[in-house]
């Protein structure tokens, strides 16, 4: 059958491979623990209680029909003064921008700002910025980064490749790191883009700056979130953010995110989301906006929920050290930030015990997928190659008991192989 060269071309998500594989051990009654999906199991992480009755008060009440394209006025102010109180951000309402998620934002930056052949600027491994690229027939620059720097992009790494550039993608705490960038770091590329936007010419596109701070308000012990604008106020021209409730509030379908920035831009987007229908339900977004309001109840839900996150992260961290201790070829990078732990298994060309040779981080992955009953997600579902032996683990769906049994497990099967 013919298709569009685009849908030829479009790379499905290795994540969805990993499921597949996961799903039918399921099948056969397997427990695996699936560390893969950046999701919330919800009988472990449910949404705020308040949240939730807004919610249901909201349908009852009928708020079922259509929503303003660019989102209900209520929850745009509800959101500005969020944004003003949690980053001391000033964004008008007509500067915000709700969707369904913050995908569709995402795309949406990617329509209102990038033509077919345009550089996009973005690191690996990072979340799906090689799939918009695809999508918007791009050309993606992608800029391999360092375990010694957490995986996160440095000014030195992005300078060479900025020139002419219409957008440079990054995300802090970064999926699928859950690392962040240090002040310094992310000022040091707010001044490369300054620099880079001070030699266009006029009539010229300025280099943007897509940010991505969804995880923004999941940040552990001293590490502190920082943004472009904050850092650099003069950026704010060219800076588009993309946030939400999807992850701080265990709400990943409940379908609320936002965008914001310069208006000119996000009434742009408006146009492209409405187009796409990508609206946030109407219900959502009246309980949303009234649920931000109440500070007590969202620091209160988010002291709970970071706590019980970090236990698990730390857990998770602690015990890839003591595998490290006893000599296994394994490590783990610092939890920061998000819901992920960067964890490394760097067991290529080793021999399982049919006889296997592990060449790629994906056969690593599915060893121990079967031996450990453990699943990962290599990096190279987020733009790094093969070789790299280090992998995203997400902890929202598995209790902390699951996490502590998963270790001895991992331990097992590591020791098997030759």
């Amino acid at each position: 059958m013919s298709v569009s060269l685009l849908a030829q071309n479009l790379h499905g998500s290795e994540i969805i491979k990993i499921a597949g594989e996961i799903n039918e051990l399921k099948r056969q009654g397997q427990n695996i623990a699936n560390l893969t999906i950046g999701d919330f199991d919800s009988n472990i992480y449910p949404i705020p209680a308040e949240l939730k009755q807004y919610i249901v008060e909201a349908y009852g009440n009928n708020q079922t029909n259509y929503p303003p394209a660019d989102g209900m006025l209520d929850l745009r102010e509800s959101v500005s003064a969020f944004l003003k109180s949690r980053y001391n951000l000033s964004y008008a309402s007509n500067q915000v921008l709700i969707s369904g998620g913050s995908r569709p934002l995402i795309y949406s930056i990617f329509l209102a700002l990038v033509d077919p052949g345009d550089k996009v600027v973005f690191p690996a491994p990072s979340w799906n910025n090689n799939h918009y690229s695809d999508l918007t027939n791009a050309e993606a620059i992608i800029i391999p980064t360092r375990p010694e720097h957490n995986f996160m992009p440095t000014a030195d790494e992005i300078a060479p490749h900025i020139k002419g550039a219409t957008l440079l993608a990054l995300c802090s705490p970064l999926n699928p790191t859950g690392t962040m960038f240090t002040k310094k770091d992310l000022e040091e590329i707010c001044d490369l883009v300054i620099a880079e936007n001070k030699t266009r010419k006029a009539g010229e596109k300025p280099l943007y700056i897509l940010y991505d701070q969804i995880y923004s308000q999941l940040t552990f012990g001293s590490h502190q979130h920082y943004d472009p604008v904050s850092l650099r106020p003069e950026l704010k021209d060219v800076v588009i953010f993309v946030d939400g409730a999807s992850k701080c509030f265990a709400s990943t379908g409940v379908r609320v995110g936002w965008g914001f920035g310069p208006a000119a831009i996000i009434d742009h987007m408006k146009a492209i989301i409405g187009h796409m229908g990508a609206w946030s339900p109407k219900a959502e977004q009246v309980a949303m906006a009234k649920f931000l309001k109440q500070d007590n109840k969202v620091n209160s839900y988010l002291g709970k929920f970071k706590q019980n996150i970090q236990n698990s992260l730390n857990t998770l961290y602690q015990g890839f050290q003591q595998l490290k201790a006893e000599g296994f070829n394994v490590d783990a990078i610092e939890p920061m930030g998000a819901i992920y732990l960067t964890v490394k298994v760097d067991y290529s060309g080793k021999t399982t015990p049919d006889g296997t040779v592990l060449k790629t981080a994906t056969d690593i992955n599915f060893y121990l997928i079967k031996e450990a009953k453990v699943a990962f997600v290599p990096f190279s579902a987020f733009g790094t190659g093969e070789e790299v032996n280090w992998f995203r683990a997400s902890v929202g769906a598995s209790t902390l008991q699951d996490i502590e049994q998963m270790i001895p497990r991992i331990k097992e099967a590591l020791v098997k192989l030759k």
